[in-house]
Order: C-alpha cells, then sequence, then structure tokens
C-alpha cells in the first residue's frame, strides 16, 4: 500500500493533527511537508472523515542534534543547542536565546518541522504591556499566526503580543474550572488567553486589557470562536472597569498581588486564581500571604496550588486558587 496522507490548508494543520493523533492514525515516522498550496499529514491509514491520498513523505528526524552533526558542527557547538521549541500557529518559538549560529539553526528546524514557516527566538518581555521582544532567524518572517489549542483558537502576531506556550495546562484548566451560569472578571486579559476557553464553556466574561494590540486580538478572537455574546471587553487598565458581583477573577499577571484591593472589590463570594512568580524553594509564602493579608476579616479557604512553569533559574510561575466569602 502506497504512504497516505492528508492535505490540508496551512491554517488548520495544528487542529487536524490533534484530530488525527487522537484517533491514533497520525504517523509519527514521516515528516509533515509543505505540498501543494497545503501541508501533507502522514496518517497510518484512511481515516473516517478526511480525504487521505498516497504522498511521499521523508522519515521524521526527531533530533535537531543529529541533524547539525550531520552538517559538520562539533560536540562543543551541539551541547549549546536548545533543547526545546513549541510550535505556535506556523512558528517555532525558541525561548533559550544563548545558541550559536542562529540562521543555521532556524533553517534545520525548518526541515524537521514541514508545517512551520518562521523560526522565532524569544528575548523576554519587557513593560507593563508585556511586549515580547522575538527575533525572526529563519523562514518568510511571517509572525501573525492562528494558533489551535483544545478545541480554541488564538489569532495573534508573536512579535507584538505576548503567548506563552507553557501556559497551555492553565489555559485548558480555567476551561474546564467555570460553570454555564458563571460571570468572569479576567483583569489581564492578554489575547484572550483565559477568557476564551472560560467563554467557550459558558461563562460570561468582563475583560480589562491596557495593551492596544493585545486588545485588537482579544476582540478578534472572541469573533473567531464565536462567544462575542458572552464577553464584555475594555482596553483599559483592570482598576478603571466596573466589575462587580462576579463569581471569579482570573489574575494572570505576574505582579497581580499589587491589584487584590481591585480583585476583592469585584467579588462578592467566589474564587480567585492568582498568578505570580516565586523562588522555586518556598513557592508559596508569598502569594498566600499576600490574599491573607488582602482578604482581611473575611473568609479565606485556598483551594489549590499548583507551579505552572519555570520561569527563570530559580524562579517558577505559579497559581494560588482560593475561596473568597
Amino acid at each position: 500500500m502506497s504512504e497516505l496522507a492528508v492535505v490540508v490548508p496551512r491554517e488548520a494543520t495544528e487542529a487536524t493533527l490533534d484530530s488525527l493523533a487522537s484517533t491514533g492514525h497520525y504517523d509519527d515516522s514521516r515528516s509533515i511537508q509543505p505540498h501543494g498550496e497545503g501541508v501533507a499529514i502522514p496518517v497510518t491509514d484512511a481515516p473516517a472523515g478526511y480525504d487521505a491520498v498516497p504522498v511521499e513523505l521523508p522519515a521524521r528526524n526527531r533530533d535537531l542534534r543529529d541533524a547539525l552533526a550531520e552538517r559538520g558542527w562539533d560536540e562543543s557547538k551541539l551541547d549549546r543547542l536548545p533543547t526545546s521549541w513549541a510550535i505556535v500557529g506556523s512558528c517555532l518559538l525558541i525561548q533559550d536565546d544563548d545558541f550559536p549560529n542562529p540562521p543555521v539553526v532556524g533553517e534545520a528546524l525548518l526541515d524537521l518541522h514541514g508545517e512551520a514557516d518562521t523560526v522565532l527566538v524569544s528575548h523576554g518581555i519587557e513593560g507593563s504591556q508585556r511586549t515580547p521582544d522575538v527575533e525572526v532567524i529563519a523562514g518568510t518572517g511571517d509572525t501573525e499566526v492562528v494558533h489551535a489549542e483544545h478545541g480554541t483558537k488564538y489569532a495573534l502576531d508573536l512579535a507584538t503580543v505576548m503567548f506563552s506556550p507553557g501556559n497551555q495546562t492553565e489555559r485548558a484548566r480555567m476551561g474546564a474550572a467555570v460553570s454555564p451560569d458563571e460571570h468572569v472578571f479576567d483583569m489581564f486579559a492578554g489575547i484572550g488567553y483565559f477568557t476564551l476557553p472560560m467563554a467557550r464553556a459558558g461563562a460570561t466574561v468582563t475583560t480589562a486589557e491596557i495593551n492596544p494590540e493585545a486588545y485588537r486580538y482579544l476582540v478578534e478572537n472572541a469573533v473567531l470562536n464565536g462567544i462575542e455574546d458572552r464577553l464584555s471587553a475594555f482596553r483599559a487598565d483592570c482598576r478603571d472597569v466596573d466589575a462587580s458581583s462576579v463569581d471569579r477573577v482570573v489574575m494572570g499577571h505576574y505582579d497581580a498581588v499589587d491589584y487584590l484591593d481591585t480583585a476583592l472589590d469585584a467579588l462578592d463570594s467566589g474564587t480567585i486564581h492568582l498568578h505570580a512568580t516565586v523562588p522555586t524553594d518556598d513557592p508559596w509564602t508569598e502569594p498566600v500571604t499576600a490574599l491573607e493579608s488582602a482578604t482581611g476579616d473575611r473568609l479565606l479557604e485556598v483551594l489549590d496550588r499548583r507551579v505552572v512553569k519555570s520561569y527563570a533559574p530559580g524562579i517558577d510561575h505559579v497559581v494560588v486558587d482560593a475561596r473568597v466569602d
């Protein structure tokens, strides 16, 4: 039997790949490659709901180190290669910015990931508006993408608005946490990181976002996901948004403890999700103490504590869920 592939438009690559992987039809022994005007995704056999056609695709080289060793790189260079990167839409995003010869590394990554067309290196996030500092090292340079995860679509430009691949589990968790009749206040909404999965689950969400580019994508993403009737979006500082009697407050900003008074004013009785960056060896003292101090005489119950990801050496990104009455 000829090797088969499903050919889809480039913007549908991620969603199709997730679907094929979930049903066991994705053939991870072969590379995903551009094919005509779209992308060919290798499959083990013809999956229901898709047209599978014969396409010859090369074996997938899973190891960047091997790919560059074949190009003559010595051990001293190979030991400095990035060990991980994220696929965000049609872009590959590398968080590590200390490796040799970035353009060659970028081209090697494009060879490994046929579904991608641009490779970016992140140099961090700058300022109160959380503006990314990224550098294109290979590919077309097109940084505007539609990224899909767990059924939610995020339109964004990786060169102008922040997107953290490491928060994927937390984004999905927030979609599962809400009930359809809830009113949520997302105080630092960005492009809709947590707002979109919560609204898709049926919650009504009031949002604040101060960055004009992020706000533009937030509104666009509401339409893209069909949840605009459950969203009240404000391009403003969250302290200036009239949100009251909400059931849940999401505080997805590393300086969120400075805004606890605003969160508590909006919350008569319900749940706060407080994000923070904290020392790895003592992650809970700072956020829990801040909650205890801010709530004063109100009843406080810590429901859960989660490490989202490593933020920097010795520093973790965490979330504390707390019930306040």
